[in-house]
């Protein structure tokens, strides 16, 4: 791997890790605390995410997502499928919380493409990195996401029901069919939904439109690495089983699976190259905005932010070596 590569990856991830120190020293100086970081939480959430999602999906082009092909559906698997296979075992064999089992999974199996794919992948693909970038963040957006809130929520609703007795099987299902519908008045589920319905449509907004969604849709990874400063400092980082279980999964099992599978079915070099790149990147700062949200394991995905991010430096230099080898 050459100089510029390694270099490349720094210039990514240092960012990233600067933002996170500087929301721990505001943290550390009782700038802010975390009841102001979740106000941060909650703009992000309603707003600056949402915006920023809807613009970036009409920004993908339609043809180059619907002919990717073999590369879509290895993007798919590795995030969707793999999403769903963690959650059965975290919540049924494991017996996790709903919640856990819910943040967990999407933890393990999304990668923080927007904040380090493009950058790395645009300097080792080109243009052509916008295909694994807009796939991964379509899947992300319009699965992961909404799927891992409606869980999220739904096991938040039920474990504060003033009921004395569990709830039913049936009264489980209606419950979940009800927040389904509710949920989809939360512009972080809808505005994707909306966008992609455009762009199948081939409709676009004017560039002076998208830019002022962007304007504020800038903010997200900012605003959310900042608040996750703040709670790193709250919640005492700290590196346990768990969270290097969650690091080992997402940033080197996952990646070596897609790598396997790829070799396995001859998918030529460039699509295999760019789609074992795309799951060898950390986890996204979002798992730790919906662990602030609903309060579930918010010092564990702050490790895993932290730690990593920190640690991809050495695995992603080691699979863009692995891939070009």
């Amino acid at each position: 791997m050459t100089s510029t590569l390694l270099l490349t990856i720094i210039q990514a991830i240092f960012p990233i890790l600067v933002t996170l120190g500087i929301g721990y020293i505001a943290a550390w100086r009782k700038d802010f605390n975390t009841s102001q970081a979740n106000t941060l939480i909650r703009m992000v959430m309603l707003y600056a995410l949402p915006l920023a999602l809807f613009a970036s999906i009409l920004g993908t082009p339609r043809d180059k997502v619907l002919t990717a092909g073999p590369l879509a559906l290895l993007i798919l698997f590795a995030m969707a499928g793999l999403y769903v296979l963690f959650f059965v075992i975290l919540r049924w064999g494991i017996k996790r919380r709903q919640a856990e089992a819910a943040l967990i999974a999407l933890t393990v199996t999304g990668p923080s493409v927007p904040f380090i794919g493009i950058p790395v992948l645009g300097q080792l693909f080109g243009a052509s990195s916008a295909v694994p970038v807009s796939i991964a963040a379509l899947i992300m957006n319009l699965f992961q996401l909404p799927l891992t809130i409606m869980l999220m929520s739904h096991d938040q609703r039920r474990s504060t029901s003033k009921d004395e007795h569990p709830l039913t099987f049936k009264k489980n299902i209606i419950d979940l069919g009800n927040h389904l519908l509710h949920a989809c008045h939360e512009p972080i589920v809808w505005a994707p939904l909306l966008a992609l319905f455009l762009v199948i449509l081939g409709m676009k907004i004017p560039p002076s439109f998208k830019s002022s969604f962007l304007l504020l849709g800038h903010a997200t990874g900012g605003t959310a690495l900042f608040a996750s400063g703040v709670v790193l400092f709250a919640r005492q980082v700290r590196f346990s089983a768990l969270v290097g279980s969650m690091i080992t999964i997402r940033n080197i099992l996952i990646p070596l699976g897609v790598y396997g599978i790829a070799r396995f079915i001859h998918l030529p070099s460039i699509p295999m190259q760019e789609g074992v790149l795309t799951m060898a990147i950390p986890s996204a700062a979002i798992n730790v905005i919906l662990a602030m949200r609903y309060h579930v394991l918010e010092r564990e995905i702050a490790s895993v932010l932290f730690f990593g991010t920190l640690s991809a430096i050495i695995t992603m230099a080691s699979f863009i070596w692995l891939v070009h080898s």
